[in-house]
């Protein structure tokens, strides 16, 4: 699996899959305004100004993504998304990994987040050892569990 920075030319797919992916969120939370779904390609053109968006291709099709950006210190790691079609096959497990591996020597933590009913996100970044930092709202539906993880060895 090759992870790679996108392009300008990538967004309008990854806005395509990033919907099709935050449409199962929003069946969860009943709550089809999202800002994951509400996002248009002139956000996206913006946001990649200032954080690294990265693709994962398969047979030339974008299949996942993740953003970041480092502040204080830390990687922010925003929308994590797999193609549903593909989802539970380890691929944004490996993604995460990799993301921490090219990060590890510049940063000394990681930072993300996640609704407070997404389940199978919360298993994978536990699983991953985040661990919850705080709750803050979102929306009446919806309570983001901002979640860390200290790098542990700098010399690994």
């Amino acid at each position: 699996m090759i992870i790679e920075a996108a392009t300008e030319q990538d967004l309008d797919k990854i806005l395509e899959l990033q919907k099709k992916a935050f449409h199962g969120q929003a069946m969860i939370y009943n709550d089809f305004s999202l800002p994951s779904l509400t996002q248009t390609l002139d956000d996206l053109k913006e946001e990649i100004k200032f954080k690294t968006i990265y693709k994962v291709e398969l047979d030339g099709k974008i299949v996942a993504s993740v953003r970041c950006f480092i502040k204080d210190h830390a990687l922010y790691i925003e929308k994590l998304i797999v193609d549903p079609d593909l989802q539970n096959r380890g691929i944004g497990t490996n993604i995460m990994h990799e993301i921490e591996k090219r990060y590890s020597t510049v940063v000394n933590r990681y930072e993300l987040s996640t609704g407070h009913k997404s389940a199978r996100n919360l298993h994978i970044y536990k699983k991953l050892r985040y661990k919850e930092i705080r709750q803050e709202p979102l929306n009446n539906n919806c309570n983001l569990i901002v979640m860390g993880k200290s790098i542990d060895n700098k010399n690994t």
